[in-house]
């Protein structure tokens, strides 16, 4: 894992320097004089399909902007482009989590776990009692310990209610050991009769009756599709 990361900030490093040199280019591409050191790792690159090598055309037509011969040039593939994208915005697995704010408690959770709460938060806008304000941010920005092994995220008591109510929905429609290791590790475990969880008021109608006892007319009103 640790030599995988490495390879990883590796690959990065020599995208941005690529893209750096593509910036200052007038025709976009990365030349052999400009850039003579990235030549080895952006073979290796061309070989993932990060990158783009030039082909004998394209470096006729360099050749003619330069006024001499170009015999290698690069510049980055649409995958190279999306790659530096979504590694400027992700969180770097190495950076540390600010400190615990006041009300907030450190929650480490293993990759099956991570993986569900993704799709728990993914599913906010379709759910009926949504995952707790803030929760959703705190899986975009939670740092990984490759140590540990595990995601760290710093929730207040009302997200730590969310997601174990997250964990429920997975564990009824599939997997219980995420569940479980929550209640294990954390001593919370969702039970339908947990506040404030089983209360929920449509967003259109601040008056919507709760859940809990339903009456009949709104289900006549409302039958199911199909």
């Amino acid at each position: 894992m640790g030599w995988l990361a490495v390879q990883g900030d590796r690959t990065l490093e020599i995208l941005r320097s690529v893209w750096a040199h593509e910036e200052k280019a007038e025709h976009g591409w990365v030349l052999d004089v400009a850039a003579p050191s990235l030549q080895r790792s952006a073979r290796s690159l061309a070989r993932e399909g990060l990158v783009e090598t030039a082909d004998r055309e394209t470096r006729a037509e360099l050749s003619a902007w330069e006024g001499r011969p170009v015999r290698w040039a690069v510049c980055l593939s649409a995958t190279g482009h999306d790659l530096l994208a979504y590694a400027g915005v992700r969180p770097s697995p190495a950076a540390c989590k600010p400190e615990l704010e006041l009300g907030q408690r450190l929650v480490e959770l293993a990759p099956s776990q991570m993986a569900a709460l993704r799709v728990f938060v993914a599913l906010a806008g379709q759910l009926r009692m949504p995952p707790a304000q803030g929760l959703a941010e705190q899986v975009r920005t939670a740092a990984y310990d490759r140590g540990g092994r595990r995601w760290q995220l710093h929730l207040t008591q009302k997200q730590i209610t969310s997601v174990a109510y997250g964990f429920w929905l997975h564990r009824l429609s599939g997997s219980a050991a995420e569940a479980n290791r929550f209640h294990r590790d954390y001593d919370v475990l969702y039970r339908p009769s947990m506040e404030p969880a089983t209360t929920y008021t449509h967003p259109s109608n601040a008056e919507a009756p709760s859940l809990r006892n339903p009456p009949s007319a709104r289900l006549r009103r409302e039958p199911l599709d199909g």
